[in-house]
Order: structure tokens, then sequence, then C-alpha cells
């Protein structure tokens, strides 16, 4: 199945076409402030608090924005937690959230921000005051939007774990939840077995009743073995999905969609390998045979990574023991310099199960 997402009214558009890359703004606090501020660039300031529900609605138009002026050398777009550091803040007459300041290239003079909150109205803002001339980026969202054409299709598909979110376009809680659960969306988009969904329950309530559905967000998770499907009671926080994901589904990925130290090991190849590693040149070859047919019996994803350990076994026996070593460090060096995603994934995984041949 691919993975194609229309995204369907949800408030403001802006709202909805969530940036994943909050690392685009940059985390300010009391030790960089001025490291960052008042220097070579001009920089547009939102100070905010966790808590503060106007600055949750602004959060991805502020993201969207960092996106939009990731390249441009000459602006900074940042942000200050003002619970965690209430002395920048204070230092700077912030007294309600959000308050955003613009502060000239080489200057600690803030200019207040009084324009709209959206993406657009400050990029125009930033244009004017950076001489910069950025236009908004356009990030397609990786929620998959489920209609009633598709949702059987999608949601019972047993070689896929779906996460589901029922919700209603006018409900406050569903967005709030939006950015959060497009980061979600995002993390997992490499995982061919696992989609993250929504459906606008007002719109398709005939599918909302049918699976018991009352109020919103309700979000079911469908795994593969359960198609009747189950609820999801756990936080709404990213990491919390993050951990939810990793249990119920098996995969090993962290926030920002990168592979853990544990992606690709297979815990019953284990001792196979602590064998292999310690034993002589000819004894190599028995249990290589022996992780041979251990790998025949491997499913699904561990089957791919099943074939990366016989490669790694492979090349061990024929390169010397300091092969595994070897490799690991050019892995490492490849992992640091600007790759896709998908080779990074590519190289986390070699470098995981090399590390069990070390």
């Amino acid at each position: 199945m691919v993975k194609s997402q229309i995204w369907f009214a949800f408030g403001t558009l802006a709202l909805l076409i969530v940036s994943a890359f909050a690392d685009d703004v940059v985390v300010l606090t009391e030790e960089n402030f001025e490291k960052e501020i008042g220097q070579n660039r001009g920089a547009l300031v939102e100070f905010y608090a966790p808590w503060c529900g106007h600055c949750k609605k602004l959060a991805p138009e502020y993201e969207n924005l960092g996106a939009s002026f990731k390249k441009a050398k000459s602006v900074l777009i940042g942000k200050v937690d003002c619970d965690e550091h209430k002395s920048v803040c204070s230092k700077y007459g912030v007294s309600g959230y959000p308050t955003i300041q613009w502060f000239p290239k080489g200057s600690l003079e803030p200019k207040k921000y009084e324009g709209q909150r959206t993406a657009e109205s400050l990029t125009e803002f930033v244009n004017t005051e950076g001489g910069t001339n950025v236009k908004i980026a356009t990030i397609p969202p990786n929620v998959l939007v489920l209609t009633a054409d598709n949702f059987d299709e999608v949601v019972l598909d047993e070689t896929k774990d779906v996460l589901v979110e029922f919700y209603a376009p006018w409900c406050g809680h569903c967005k709030n939840l939006a950015p959060i659960y497009e980061k979600v969306a995002t993390a997992y988009k490499f995982e061919q077995d696992v989609v993250v969904a929504n459906l606008d329950a007002d719109k398709y309530k005939d599918l909302a009743e049918k699976y018991g559905v009352s109020g919103y967000p309700t979000l079911k998770f469908y795994p593969k073995s359960n198609k009747a499907g189950e609820d999801y009671d756990g936080g709404r926080d990213l990491d919390d999905f993050v951990n939810f994901f990793n249990e119920k589904c098996g995969t090993s990925r962290d926030g920002k969609g990168q592979l853990t130290s544990k992606a690709g090991i297979v815990a019953s190849l284990e001792d196979l390998v602590k064998e292999f590693v310690i034993a002589s040149n000819d004894e190599k070859k028995a249990i290589f045979s022996r992780i041979e047919e251990e790998v025949e019996k491997l499913k699904g994803s561990t089957a791919r990574y099943g074939k990366i350990y016989l490669k790694a076994a492979k090349s061990c026996m024929e390169k010397g023991t300091d092969y595994a070593k070897n490799e690991m460090e050019r892995l490492r060096r490849m992992l640091e310099k600007s790759i896709s995603p998908a080779k990074a994934d590519e190289f986390t995984l070699k470098k995981n199960i090399l590390s069990t041949f070390a």
C-alpha cells in the first residue's frame, strides 16, 4: 500500500500542515541567549510557556517559520521557555505568552511583534525586518487521512499495525494533539509495517459509531493480530507514542525518527554470535552454518536483519577479527555526514549488528 496523504480541513490549513522539523527553531537559554542574539544576524524570538494554550496553537506555525528560514544565514528563528529561563524573559519585559520580539542584527534592543500569529504574517514581518525574501515552506503531512473509501483497506490490513485518531474539526483537544500526532507520523514514516492515520469522525459518523467512538479525540490501535481494535489509553506526548509503538510493534525509533542502538538486534541470534566471536577459525564455519539455519526461520523485518548478520559473519571470517571494529568506525563516520534518512537507517542497522561481532 502506498502511503498517499490528503489532509482534509481541520481548523486553518496552516495549523494542520505541521512541520516535523522543530529543530529548525533554535532553543535559547540563559547560557546561550546573548551568544546567539545581537550578533551578526537578526533574530525573531518567541518567549513562551509550555502550559500556554495560545503557545501550543502557535507552535506548528512557528515551526513552519523555522523550517522556512532554515537556510537564511542572515536570520535566526528562536524560542525561549520562560518557565525554565525566567531571568531572560524578565530582562526583556515579557509578562504574557507568547511574546514575540525582533532583535536587529548586532542589537539586544528588541522590537515587539504585534501582527497575526500565522506563518504567513510572521514570514512577511521577518522578510521586512531582515531584508530577506523567504517563502513559506510547504511541508506535506505524514498522517494518513482515512475516509469511508479507504478505511477498511488501510485499517484491516493484516500486514500493518495501524493507529487511528478519530477527531472532530471543532474539537480543541484534537487541535492541540495535531502537531504532536504529525510528529509521530513523521518519526515512523519509514516503517513499512506501521501506519499513523486519522479520520474525521464528524464527517464519517457511521464509521465512528461502528467502532464505539463517542468523544474526541479517540485513539484506537489496530495491530496485525487484532483488527477488532484496541483502545489507546497511553499519554499524548511524543515520547508516549514512541514508547507505545516500540513496545507494540517491535520498532526501535526515537522521537526524531532515528533508529536507536537496539534496532536490528535479533535476540535469537545473540548466543550464536557470542559463540562465533570466541571460536577458532575452523569452529567459526560450523557456527556460521547454525546461524544460517536460524536466519532461515526469521520472518518479516527480522529476516532482513538476519541477512545483515550473515554478511557480517562471513566478512569476519574472510577479513579477520578486526573487520567488525573497523567497519563500525567507517559507518560511524558516514553517519556524521549529511545523508538521506534511508541511508542513515541502513548504516545504523549495520553498525548495531556489527557491534555484536566486535
